[in-house]
C-alpha cells in the first residue's frame, strides 16, 4: 500500500526486516561496516601509509522507490589497520626507526590516539593467541613497570614476569607497554608480543596523504564503476541466497532504467564595460576572458605579510603587484600600492605580527577616516595551524578580511590562479562576480516577483575519535534581491553531534526588558532588510547534512524556529517557507545508457551538467529529485539529492529544479557550476572556518567546556530556556565575528 502511495509513511520495520535478510549472507563472508561490506578478496589492498591500508567493498541497502522496492548497490573503499606486529605499526606511524631514540610526548600522544580501542592478539604463548583491546599506553617505560603478585602486595617487574613465566626476554625495555583491561586492574603487554588483529576499520581522522591515497583507489571512471557494480551483483548471487529465497525476495541483475531531462544552463551577466557582457556556460564551465565582474569591489587600503621563509621580499612584492593588476583587469577598483611595504615574519610570531602590522596600518589610515580593506598573506605550503590562527585573529579580533596564498602559487604566479584569487577577494570585500540574467530581468518564478531570501544551513560534526568537541552550525542568507548572489554568514558552537541547529531562534531573560528574542534567522532577516530596504516575502531554506532518519525531527524543530524568528520581528509576519534538504552523501549513481553518446555524457564520461531525474528511483510519495549540476572532473559524478520537506511557496517540480540548477552557476569561487546549491555550500565553508575559532585543545583528552549552550557568533544568544534535545551540555561559545566581517562572504 505504501509503495502504491496509498499509505503515508513507509513501514520502516518491514524495510528493516528485508534489509537484515539480505545482509545475512554477506555478513558471514565479509567485514560489515555500517551498510557496506569489505574484504581483502573484493579487490587489491592498497597501502595508505602510517600503518593503514584500503580495502575494497560494496554498499548495499533496500530503498522504497516509485518502482517498488529497489536494492541500492555501489562500490566503496575504506581504511583498515594493517594487521602488523605493533612494533612495526608504530615504526610506520612515526615514520622512523623508533629504537634509536626514546619516544617524545608528541610521539606517545600519536601512538595512544592511533591504538586506543584497537584489538591485538598476543604472540608469545605459542598457539594460545588470546585477544585483547588496547585501553591505554603506560606512562612508564617497560623496564620501570611492576605489579603486585600476591595479597601482601609483593611487586614483580614486567620484565622478570615475562622471563620467568614464558621464557620471553623483552628487547624494547625503554618503550611503554600497552595497557589492556581497566584502570583498577590494569594488565600490561609489551608491544613486541602483540600483533594487530586483521579486519579492523580505522574510523579516526586520516591525514592529507592518506586521504589522497584513498581517493586514488576510489576514483573510477563511470564505465568502470558501472561494470564493477554489475560484477558485484553477479558475484553476490542473490538468486542462490537461502535467506532471500525463504522470504521470497528476487533481485534483478540489471540496473534500473530511468528517464532523465537535461536542464539548460542559465545566461550569466557580466559588466557592460567588458568585451563580453554576458555568457552562456558550456558543459558546466566558462572563464573570465574578456569579462569584468558585474560589481567590482574596492580595495583602496591593503597590506601584505609573508610567513614563508622561501619567499624573498622582492618575490612577495612582485606577486602582490601581479595580483593587484589581475584584480584590476577583472573589474575591481584595486589600489596598486599597499599602505605599508610587504613584511616577512616567522609563523610562530603570527599573533604579534598581525596585531602590530594592523596597528601600524591603522595609525596611518585612522586620521584620514579610512579602513583597512584587505590583508594578503603568503603562507608556507605546509603551514600546520598557521592558517587557522590567522583566520581566527583576523575575523574575530581585528575585523579584517584576508586572502592567503601558498608559496608554490606565489612562485608559479599563473594567470589562472591569480584570476581565481581575484574572484575570492572580490566577494570578501563586498563585490559580486556575476549574476543570473534571469534574476536581474525578474524572470525567476516565485523569486523575482517579490523580495525573497534564500538560506543555506549546515552542521559539521567533529571526526569520530574526537570525543567531546562541539558540533558547529552555520547559516548563510542572501543579502541582495533580485540578484541573490551575496550571502552573509553566521556560525555557532553547539552540543557534540547535535544535528538540530540550536541557535536559529533563541530567547534570554533580560532584567529590564524581560524576554528578549534573538538567534541566527532573526539576525539575517534584519540584515537582509538593512541591505535591500525590504522585508523578505518568501523564504527558501536549503538544509545540508541531514540523514533520512532525521528529516522530520529537523523540519519540525527548525521550521518552528524560522516561524518564531519571523513573528518576533512583527506579530503577523509569516512569509511562506520552502524547506529543502540537500544530500550529497548517498550511494545513487546515474550512468548514461550509452557511454559513447556525446549528447548524454561529457569528456570524462559522466552525465551532462543539468541532468535531473525525478521519477522511478525517487520516493513513492514525497517531492524529491536527483540533480547533477556539475561537470565531472575525475571519477564518477555524484548527483545531489534534493528532498522538499515543506513547500508553502507551491513550487512546481520544474520551477524548483530549474532554480536550484541555475543557482549552482552563481558560486563565487570558480567559473564552474558546482555540485550542490551555493547557499548550502557556503554554509559548509562557514562551519568549516569556525572550527578554527575554537580554543586550541591543550591535552589529548576531551575539550574543556563552559559557558552558555551553543552561543552564536553574531547571533547574540546567551543562556537560554528554549532547549532542544541534546542542548543540555555546556558548550564554550565561539568568539564573535566582527560586524564588518559577517556582512561579507569572509568564508570564501
Amino acid at each position: 500500500m505504501f509503495l502504491e502511495g496509498r499509505q503515508a509513511d513507509a513501514p520502516q520495520e518491514a524495510l528493516q526486516v528485508l534489509d537484515i535478510v539480505l545482509r545475512e549472507l554477506p555478513t558471514s563472508k565479509y567485514c560489515p561496516v555500517g551498510r557496506s561490506f569489505y574484504s581483502p578478496n573484493l579487490g587489491r589492498r592498497q597501502p595508505l601509509g602510517e600503518g593503514l591500508e584500503s580495502w575494497r567493498g560494496f554498499y548495499q541497502s533496500i530503498r522504497p522507490t516509485q518502482m517498488g522496492l529497489s536494492l541500492n548497490i555501489d562500490m566503496s573503499s575504506t581504511s583498515f589497520i594493517e594487521p602488523l606486529p605493533v612494533i612495526d605499526f608504530v615504526t610506520q606511524l612515526l615514520n622512523r626507526d623508533v629504537s634509536s631514540r626514546p619516544l617524545s610526548d608528541a610521539d606517545r600522544v600519536k601512538i595512544k590516539k592511533a591504538l586506543r580501542g584497537v584489538k591485538v592478539e598476543v604472540t608469545h604463548r605459542g598457539n594460545m593467541r588470546r585477544k585483547y583491546r588496547i585501553a591505554n599506553l603506560t606512562s612508564q617505560a617497560t623496564r620501570e613497570l611492576t605489579f603486585p603478585v600476591d595479597e601482601k602486595g609483593t611487586l614483580k617487574s614486567v620484565i622478570e614476569y615475562f622471563r620467568e613465566t614464558y621464557g620471553f626476554v623483552i628487547q624494547h625495555t625503554q618503550w611503554p607497554c600497552l595497557q589492556v583491561g581497566n584502570q583498577q586492574r590494569p594488565n600490561y603487554l609489551p608491544m613486541e608480543v602483540c600483533k594487530i588483529v586483521e579486519g579492523q576499520r580505522y574510523s579516526k581522522r586520516l591525514n592529507e596523504k592518506q586521504i589522497t591515497a584513498l581517493l586514488k583507489v576510489t576514483c573510477q571512471r563511470p564505465q568502470d564503476r558501472e561494470r564493477d557494480i554489475l560484477e558485484t551483483v553477479k558475484h553476490n548471487a542473490y538468486a542462490e541466497d537461502k535467506y532471500a529465497k525463504e522470504f521470497g525476495i528476487k533481485i534483478s541483475d540489471k540496473l534500473a532504467q530511468v528517464e532523465a531531462r537535461i536542464l539548460p544552463p542559465p545566461w550569466l551577466k557580466y559588466h557592460d564595460n567588458g568585451r563580453e557582457k554576458d555568457c552562456l556556460p558550456q558543459v558546466g564551465q566558462w572563464n573570465m576572458m574578456n569579462k569584468k565582474m558585474v560589481n567590482g569591489g574596492t580595495v583602496a587600503n591593503w597590506i601584505c605579510i609573508n610567513f614563508s621563509r622561501n619567499v624573498q621580499d622582492s618575490v612577495a612584492h612582485g606577486f602582490c603587484s601581479e595580483l593587484a593588476q589581475m584584480c584590476g583587469i577583472s573589474g575591481m577598483n584595486f589600489n596598486p600600492n599597499p599602505v605599508l611595504p610587504p613584511t616577512s615574519a616567522r609563523p610562530d610570531q603570527v599573533e604579534r605580527v598581525l596585531k602590530t602590522r594592523f596597528h601600524d596600518a591603522m595609525t596611518k589610515l585612522q586620521p584620514l577616516s579610512k579602513e583597512l580593506d584587505l590583508l594578503v598573506v603568503i603562507l608556507p605550503d605546509n603551514n600546520g595551524s598557521l592558517y587557522g590562527d590567522l583566520k581566527r585573529i583576523c575575523e574575530t579580533e581585528l575585523g579584517v578580511v584576508s586572502q592567503c596564498c601558498l608559496t608554490k602559487h606565489v612562485f608559479k604566479m599563473s594567470k589562472q590562479y591569480l584570476a581565481n584569487v581575484a574572484l575570492k577577494i572580490n566577494v570578501k570585500v563586498g563585490g559580486r562576480n556575476t549574476v543570473l540574467v534571469d534574476a536581474i530581468s525578474r524572470r525567476i518564478p516565485l523569486v523575482s516577483d517579490r523580495p525573497t531570501i534564500i538560506f543555506g544551513a549546515d552542521v559539521t560534526h567533529p571526526h569520530p575519535g574526537e570525543d567531546s568537541s562541539p558540533s558547529i552550525a552555520a547559516v548563510v542568507a542572501s543579502q541582495d534581491w533580485p540578484e541573490i548572489t551575496k550571502y552573509a554568514g553566521l556560525v555557532s558552537a553547539q552540543a557534540h553531534r547535535q544535528e538540530l541547529i540550536q541557535d536559529l531562534y533563541t530567547t534570554r531573560q533580560d532584567p529590564v526588558k524581560g524576554t528578549v528574542s534573538g538567534g541566527m534567522i532573526k539576525d539575517l532577516l534584519i540584515s537582509f532588510r538593512r541591505a535591500t530596504g525590504q522585508k523578505p516575502q518568501r523564504i527558501i531554506f536549503y538544509r545540508d547534512g541531514v540523514s533520512e532518519g532525521q528529516f522530520y525531527q529537523v523540519l519540525l524543530y527548525e521550521l518552528d524556529a524560522i516561524r518564531k524568528a519571523c513573528a518576533s520581528l512583527e506579530p503577523n509576519y509569516q512569509p511562506p517557507v520552502t524547506f529543502v534538504v540537500v544530500q550529497k552523501r548517498h550511494h545513487t549513481r546515474l550512468f548514461a545508457n550509452n557511454h559513447r553518446d556525446r549528447n548524454a555524457v561529457d569528456r570524462s564520461g559522466n552525465i551532462i551538467p543539468g541532468t535531473v531525474v525525478d521519477s522511478k528511483i525517487c520516493h513513492p510519495t514525497e517531492f524529491d529529485f536527483y540533480l547533477c549540476s556539475h561537470a565531472g572532473i575525475q571519477g564518477t559524478s555524484r548527483p545531489a539529492h534534493y528532498h522538499v520537506l515543506w513547500d508553502e511557496n507551491k513550487f512546481t517540480a520544474d520551477g524548483l529544479q530549474s532554480l536550484t540548477n541555475n543557482l549552482c552557476y552563481t558560486y563565487a569561487r570558480c567559473t564552474r557550476s558546482v555540485s550542490i546549491v551555493p547557499p548550502a555550500y557556503y554554509a559548509h565553508l562557514a562551519a568549516f572556518r569556525a572550527r578554527f575559532y575554537m580554543e586550541p585543545e591543550t591535552s589529548d583528552g576531551g575539550s574543556v567546556t563552559s559557558g552558555a549552550a551553543g552561543r552564536g557568533v553574531g547571533a547574540g544568544a546567551a543562556g537560554r530556556n528554549t532547549r532542544a534535545p541534546g542542548a543540555g551540555a555546556a558548550v564554550r561559545p565561539l568568539p564573535a565575528l566582527k560586524d564588518n566581517v559577517k556582512r561579507v562572504m569572509f568564508y570564501c
